[in-house]
């Protein structure tokens, strides 16, 4: 799914951050690549791979549920697709050049530098034609879009049992939490209690009780 797409591209991407961020760390290597190009890249690397990327992949996993309408799967994967490669392609050459000497904050720069801008500058439109495609296509499925179903992803708890958009408090009646916190694989949940014979604190209801109700 696109979710899971964008998630995959968030672990390989924040990797990367992560791992450069030890040669920022180490005093033997900062002191050669500290103020240049490769601080921007680690940057960026860590705050739009790590937070931009998982931001699209819970926009992508929330759409159906918020608004009620499903997106084209095949193009938010394409659009992801090109989103990581455009993202890679601006920021993985910054790391080179920063490692060649090449200083942050220069309009100017020599020329054994120029291969490397335009392969960044060209990562640059790839990335921002990838983040277009992917609102044209959720804004296409907002207003056109095919009815989202109650639970798209096949989610086991509670919010995938109610309709999307959910209506005003959410649930008829308030459901019974049968079973763990981490329990994933099966339904740890009655949906509607007064239809299994259950009251409210989760018990059998008696005859006593019935008759009071």
């Amino acid at each position: 799914s696109a979710p899971l797409y964008y998630v995959l591209g968030f672990i390989f991407i924040f990797a990367i951050g992560g791992l450069t961020g030890l040669v920022l760390g180490a005093l033997a290597t900062d002191i050669h690549v500290t103020d240049t190009y490769f601080v921007g890249a680690h940057f960026h690397y860590v705050m739009f791979g790590g937070m931009g990327i998982m931001f699209f992949a819970t926009m992508h996993y929330w759409f159906p549920k918020v608004f009620g309408k499903m997106y084209n799967e095949k193009i938010a994967i394409v659009a992801c697709t090109v989103i990581i490669i455009g993202f890679n392609m601006l920021y993985f050459p910054m790391f080179i050049m920063g490692y060649m000497g090449m200083p942050r904050r220069y309009y100017d720069y020599l020329p054994q530098f120029q291969g490397w801008h335009i392969l960044s500058t060209v990562g640059s439109w790839i990335l921002v034609s990838g983040i277009v495609f992917m609102f044209g296509n959720l804004f296409y499925a907002l207003l056109k879009g095919p009815k989202a179903t109650m639970n798209p992803w096949g989610g086991t708890t509670l919010e995938w049992k109610v309709p999307s958009p959910p209506p005003l408090e959410n649930f008829d009646e308030i459901p019974i939490v049968t079973g763990g916190p981490y329990v994933h694989d099966k339904a740890t949940y009655i949906m509607y209690p007064s239809k299994e014979g259950i009251n409210a604190n989760g018990g059998m209801k008696t005859s006593n009780q019935e008759a009071a109700l």
